[in-house]
């Protein structure tokens, strides 16, 4: 007698996924369903004749109900005011949310709308000035708005992430301790911000190329709000400002498409002298919690590349932003 091994990450079949997409959303019957990345998430492109959706399938215990209820709320409020997001589409029977029994336990499915235009790390000045305006209109709909999902805190952006990335490495290696030091120094710098002077509301937290499409250079779409949580406001201005430093090796370059980013944005709403002071540090914070889930999700999203070397090349790109920025850690 056989029985079946069990499992804690399997990889959905696309053509049987593409006939119940095709089911529950009453497509048709030219439906076809194809893998586009098995990563944090797993992604598949629906074809229906001239129409294109994604739909995202979270890995088993990544996100609960609760919380892909929050990310879909966010966006629906996003598409509601007009800004440029990918959204999600509601199936014949009103529900945004899958439940598909995989054969390691329950997992969610949601079927977004596909964004228009294209990906790319090399766009224009111009194009930067658009990136800036277009996530300002979506901070003036998210200021203010709380989620029940994350709050990116001290201890859950520096504290908690460094003891998960200790834990994974298991041993005391100088990135390592270099992470300790930039966590405690970082968090004497959010401790010490005038909160009555930083706006707050529901952020991203992973803008940059890889998230967003630009149709004929002028349109901007933004997708996969996956982390999106509470906090600052600036947490997103900063990190896609660390991205774009880390694609673009020439500094002069990175500079100018970076002060269009925030001409763009500052176009939209204003930002103000304690979020300028605090964009520098911001993305430390973000980058010292990608790290540790990196580490903490290892054996769902596995990649050869999670070593110590990897390591050593994200704390490369660290310092080389902190150089670049004069950040000294006291």
């Amino acid at each position: 007698m056989t029985t079946k091994f069990p499992t804690i990450n399997s990889t959905l079949c696309p053509n049987k996924l593409g006939k119940l997409i095709q089911q529950k959303y009453d497509l048709s019957n030219k439906t076809e369903c194809k893998i586009f990345r098995l990563a944090m998430n797993h992604l598949y492109i629906v074809f229906d004749g001239e129409n294109k959706y994604v739909f995202r399938v979270y890995t088993h215990n990544w996100r609960t109900r609760l919380e892909i209820e929050e990310e879909l709320r966010l966006l629906t409020l996003l598409k509601n005011a007009g800004r440029q997001v990918a959204f999600p589409i509601v199936d014949e029977s009103k529900q945004f949310i899958q439940e598909i029994e995989a054969s390691e336990g329950k997992r969610f499915g949601v079927l977004f709308s596909y964004a228009k235009g294209v990906k790319t790390a090399k766009f224009s000045p111009q194009t930067s000035f658009l990136i800036g305006q277009a996530l300002a209109k979506v901070h003036q709909s998210t200021e203010n708005i709380e989620l029940k999902r994350m709050p990116y805190t001290v201890e859950n952006l520096l504290t908690n992430p460094v003891l998960k990335t200790k834990e994974f490495y298991n041993t005391n290696i100088s990135e390592v301790q270099f992470l300790e030091s930039l966590s405690a120094f970082l968090k004497l710098k959010m401790e010490s911000l005038d909160k009555s002077k930083m706006r707050f509301g529901a952020v991203h937290l992973d803008v940059w190329f890889d998230n967003l499409h630009i149709n004929n250079e002028k349109e901007i779409t933004f997708f996969d709000f996956d982390f999106c949580g509470n906090g600052y406001l600036c947490f997103d201005i900063s990190y896609f400002l660390f991205q774009l430093f880390s694609t673009h090796l020439n500094e002069e370059e990175f500079q100018i498409k970076a002060d269009n980013f925030l001409k763009g944005y500052e176009s939209v709403t204003e930002i103000s002298d304690e979020e300028k002071m605090f964009l520098p540090f911001a993305c430390l914070a973000i980058m010292t919690y990608y790290i540790s889930v990196q580490c903490d999700r290892f054996e769902y999203w596995t990649n050869i590349f999670l070593n110590e070397d990897h390591l050593k090349r994200m704390v490369g790109n660290l310092k080389r932003w902190m150089s670049y920025h004069k950040i000294e850690i006291e």
